[in-house]
């Protein structure tokens, strides 16, 4: 059977187009941002995509992206030992490196852009029974002249008399401009 390169050409055309016409803003920043790139541009093709992925961000649901027990305090955004294993000595600080995605950024003032989340403790069981909890545990504002999608929380906790046994971490955090809740949870063990 023969078919003709213009025939082939069209139907390949008529399948993509619906994937073509939803590439979106993402896709228009991201090809913007290469043309910049190519005219020598690299500040400008930086600004065009981080803009373009900050408003992308802000129509995302609240939510928890990533939540670990890290050996040390992180140095910063992405710059973390993660903890071979959840396994603590009775005593030993529990030190979480959490990463909340789709917050809410609104004006301040100066023409700046700000986020606020607070973040609540529960202690938990393997059964789910709350053990402790303390709300208000942490308290983090963010300022600044864009929307920073590299934010994160690091998290002690002191445990003190805790019997050896499976534990579970539950940190409910709350955007404060939306109200929104994520929730991470970190199981772990507390050894003798």
């Amino acid at each position: 059977m023969f078919v003709s390169k213009s025939l082939l050409r069209m139907t390949l055309v008529a399948a993509l187009a619906p994937t073509l016409a939803l590439a979106g803003p993402l896709a228009d920043a991201a090809r913007k941002a290469e043309e910049q790139a190519a005219a020598g541009d690299t500040v400008g093709a930086h600004n065009t995509i981080r803009d373009a992925f900050g408003a992308f961000a802000a129509t995302l649901p609240f939510s928890i992206g990533k939540a670990v027990f890290v050996s040390t305090a992180p140095e910063g955004y992405g710059m973390y030992a993660v903890r071979p294993e959840a396994s603590f000595k009775a005593g030993e600080a529990l030190i979480s490196y959490v990463e909340p995605v789709g917050l809410t950024w609104r004006p301040a003032d100066g023409g700046l852009l700000e986020s606020h989340f607070t973040v609540d403790l529960e202690l938990l069981d393997p059964k789910g029974t709350v053990l402790a909890e303390q709300k208000a545990f942490g308290s983090f504002d963010f300022k600044g002249s864009v929307r920073n999608q590299e934010v994160f929380a690091k998290l002690t906790l002191n445990l003190s008399g805790p019997p050896a046994g499976d534990y579970v971490l539950r940190y409910r955090f709350r955007d404060a401009a939306s109200g929104a809740v994520a929730i991470s949870e970190q199981p772990f063990k507390i050894v003798p």
